[in-house]
Order: structure tokens, then sequence, then C-alpha cells
């Protein structure tokens, strides 16, 4: 039997013993709404920061979309900005369900967050997330007047799908923006669709996130795409040379555990600055369970000061890169 924290143990007894159906025999609204219930119970209570207030970001598909913004202090100082995107199998989460974690990043790194609340399958199928998620990175990049202040550089971050779509957005616009991206935080990412084995038979049933549910986020999300293309599998790239510094999260009783030991691999192998970081006995969706599992709040935290490591590097390292670009 694998090592399972107190903290974590108590909260799986508790939702092996709650009754109905499992998500994937349910639709989408239901789930999304069991999402919402279960962060009210198990999250902890947002912490107080300068501003928080709801945003809308222009998009190039003909819509807008909704996003969360988090200052720290409402000082127009120019200043780099953590952009998250949310977990939830590309089908459930919204800014609610992330508005303690965001405003805890907030605080602990006292930078500017900004949460995107991009468009969620079945209702809109791939590559629909990548989009949104793409055209809000470029909005920001131009520190829009909404943010408070000049933007100089821009965090892409994430949990498991948001974890998908913060590395796919480093892979896209890496190096393209007017502001670089000076590191990205990706939280137990699902980058590789195509896992069927290791950690996904290991820890595919009883671990909160189970295999059955990720077959159902997959399903209403890419349909009959493509599950190598980059955008949804994003371990299947040509090559990861180039990006930006990297904080991987990954936890050890996850289904998803080993495509992002095997990103952290990938990206070291490129030459690319990465830190790894693996939390034993531990459960995918950790971050937004901290009420419950209190063990995840230091976990929360050991994250936060690596990733401060990789901006302070990745920002003083700016100077000498922009005289070698001239």
């Amino acid at each position: 039997m694998p090592y399972v924290r107190p903290d974590v143990a108590n909260i799986l007894a508790m939702l092996a013993a709650q009754p109905g159906p499992k998500m994937e025999e349910g639709d989408a609204a239901t789930a999304r709404a069991a999402m919402k219930m279960m962060g009210q119970m198990v999250e902890r209570p947002r912490t107080d920061v300068a501003e928080i207030k709801d945003i809308s970001i222009p998009s190039p598909h003909g819509h807008t979309i909704p996003a969360r913004l988090y200052r720290s202090t409402l000082a127009t100082d120019p200043a780099p900005v953590l952009l998250f995107y949310h977990g939830g199998g590309w089908v459930i989460g919204d800014l609610d369900v992330y508005d303690s974690l965001c405003a805890e990043v907030c605080s602990i790194l006292n930078m500017t967050v900004v949460s995107v609340d991009y468009r969620l399958a079945p209702e809109h199928p791939f590559p629909a997330a990548t989009e949104d998620c793409l055209a809000a990175t470029s909005w920001l990049a131009g520190s829009p007047a909404v943010i408070g202040h000049a933007v100089t550089g821009i965090v892409p971050a994430g949990d498991s799908a948001g974890g998908n779509l913060a590395a796919v957005v480093s892979l896209e616009l890496h190096g393209k923006l007017p502001v670089p991206i000076l590191a990205q935080w990706l939280i137990y990412p699902g980058v590789d669709m195509t896992a069927n084995s290791g950690s996904m038979v290991d820890f595919a049933d009883g671990y909160l996130l189970t295999a059955g549910t990720m077959a159902w986020f997959t399903q209403h999300y890419m349909g009959d795409s493509d599950l190598l293309h980059p955008w949804a599998s994003p371990l299947h790239a040509a090559s990861l040379a180039g990006q930006p510094p990297t904080l991987v999260f990954t936890c050890g009783l996850d289904p998803l555990r080993d495509q992002g030991r095997a990103y952290a691999g990938k990206l070291i192998a490129a030459g690319v600055r990465t830190i790894f970081r693996e939390a034993e006995g531990q459960i995918h969706g950790s971050v937004t369970i901290r009420g419950a599992i209190p063990s995840a709040q230091d976990d929360l935290h050991a994250n936060l000061r690596d990733l401060k490591l990789l901006i302070a590097e990745s920002l003083a390292a700016q100077p000498a890169q922009q005289l070698a670009a001239e």
C-alpha cells in the first residue's frame, strides 16, 4: 500500500462514505455544481488582499472572457503578473472555486494575479479553452489599464487541466510577447492525453481523481480530436527546448503523477531551468482542498518559495538577455 498522509486519509474516508453517483455518471452541469459545493466545504477562507474585482478580457473569437483580478497592493509601479488557468478537466471549475487559492498566491508572492474563466467543454470543446488562454495572455502582455500597473512579465500557472493550458501558453507564446514569460508553474499538470499506464493504473480509483473521471473529461473536451496534438498533449511536443524556467509540482497519489514527472524530465533534458517538487502521500486537487487537508497549505507555500526563486532569477537575468538581443 502506498503512503497516505493522515489528513489525506481522513478526507478520502469522508468522500468514500458519501452516497450518490460518480461524476462520470452525470452531466457537466451537475459536476460543476458538485465541485463548487465541495469547494465551500473543504477549502480555506479567502485571505484579504488589497483589491479583488471581476474584469472582462476581449477575445478575437467574438466573445469576452471573464476573469478576476487580485492585487496585493494598489501601487502603480510596473510589475509582473501571474496568470492563473484553473483546473477541472476542461469541463468544470470556475473563478469562485479558485478564489481562495488565487488570493493566497497573490498575498504570499506579493504579486498581481489574474484568474481566467475560459470556455468549458462540452459546450465549447477543444481547442476553445486553449484559444481563450492564449488570448488572455496576449491581452495581459499589452498592459491593459484595468490591471492598475504596467505589466513587466508574465507567469503562466495552473493546476491539472490548467497546468496543461499553462504549458501550452508557454509553448506557443514564450519569446513572442512584448514582455517576457518569466517562469511557468505547472501544478499536477495533465500533459499526456494518451497516458494509460503507471500512475494512471496504480491510482485509478479511491484517490479523488479517478481514471473514469479522466476518461469522461477527455471525451467531453477532445471528442474525436487528435489526442497527440501538442495543445492536448504538450509532453509529445517536438521539443521543449527554450521554454521558460519551470516549477512542476506533482502529488504521490495522483493518476497524473507520472506525466508530470515525465514533463519535468523532458524539460531538464532540453536544458530548461526546472524545479521539480512532489508531495508524498498527497492527492490530486490538493491546492483547493487546503481546509480539509492542512498539509496541503504547507505544500502550497513550499511551491511559492520555489516560484519566487525562479521569478527572481529570471528578473535578474533580464538586462543581460536584453543586451544579448540588441
